[in-house]
């Protein structure tokens, strides 16, 4: 757990590790070209000798002001996602018993936040009742971005069920179709020192979280940081991002505003370490992590 002014924030794991061919993440790459870095990146974040990249995948829970407030739902279970087995009809995982184990149950989660709609950060938005999909955390609202959502929402239309392993229809269509989803944009304030901010790039709409207390900020910057890779190397975009170049534009203006300021960021996918800082300056970037 980490403490951050009043608020608290945990990580609840879905899936660690993750693990991705390099090239698959980031096409055209390789590890060798990483070794400089090996001793910040081993064996947590680059599995040198398999050539892959290892991720988690998490939901961050703030506790924050009296609220609750969950920050991605990860991949789910028993969906169908055939074209990743190690999402596809996926059962007994503990993700909602570790959920319990730092002290809160479904019902106690008062805000979802998708900072964007990802098959691998809505999955446990719902959850398999009775061969129906019900939002999994029935006594919240879930903030969905203006922009996201109505990017998706064409896509949808164009293609029924084709894009995005399928997740618009089991994992965010209940939640609309139940009333629980809230539109939100960019400086949308959750809760006192709690607000979003646009990261656009990894797909049109992702909003990131920032939590301030003072001067001191703690960025919750979703996949606009897919690895701590991309510290050392900005301009490396994901295959899965659907504007490289602004990707590119949006993470090095993340790491020229936090470096060497001693804030703290949270990618979604990172594991091992709770957070991290930035040092550094024009695109010569080094991560410091944070236990």
């Amino acid at each position: 757990m980490l403490s951050f002014g009043a608020a608290t924030i945990d990580t609840i794991t879905d899936l660690d590790p993750f693990a991705l061919p390099i090239d698959l993440l980031f096409p055209g790459r390789t590890v060798e070209t990483l070794e400089p870095n090996r001793a910040a990146l081993a064996p947590h974040h680059v599995d040198f000798d398999a050539g892959q990249i290892v991720l988690g995948v998490h939901s961050h829970l703030i506790r924050i002001g009296g609220r609750n407030v969950l920050i991605d739902t990860c991949v789910g279970e028993h969906k169908p996602r055939p074209r990743r087995p190690d999402w596809d009809q996926r059962a007994s995982t503990g993700y909602l018993e570790r959920l319990t184990r730092v002290g809160l149950r479904p019902e106690d989660i008062d805000i979802v936040m998708c900072t964007h709609l990802h098959t691998d950060h809505v999955g446990w938005n719902t959850q398999l009742v009775d061969g129906r999909w019900v939002p999994t955390f029935a006594n919240a609202r879930y903030l969905i971005g203006r922009t996201e959502f109505a990017h998706w929402q064409a896509e949808e239309q164009a293609s029924p069920g084709v894009h995005n392993h399928g997740c618009f229809n089991d994992s965010v269509m209940p939640i609309i179709e139940a009333g629980l989803a809230e539109f939100v944009d960019d400086g949308f304030d959750i809760a006192a020192g709690l607000s979003l901010v646009a990261l656009p790039g990894h797909t049109p709409g992702q909003l990131g979280l920032c939590l301030c207390h003072g001067s001191r900020q703690m960025i919750f910057c979703a996949d606009a940081v897919h690895s701590p890779v991309q510290v050392f190397h900005p301009d490396w975009a994901s295959r899965f991002c659907s504007d490289p170049a602004m990707a590119i534009v949006t993470r090095q203006e993340l790491f020229e505003r936090m470096a060497g300021t001693g804030d703290l960021l949270i990618p979604a996918h990172l594991r091992h370490f709770s957070a991290m800082r930035i040092e550094g300056s024009n695109a010569s970037f080094v991560p410091s992590f944070v236990p």
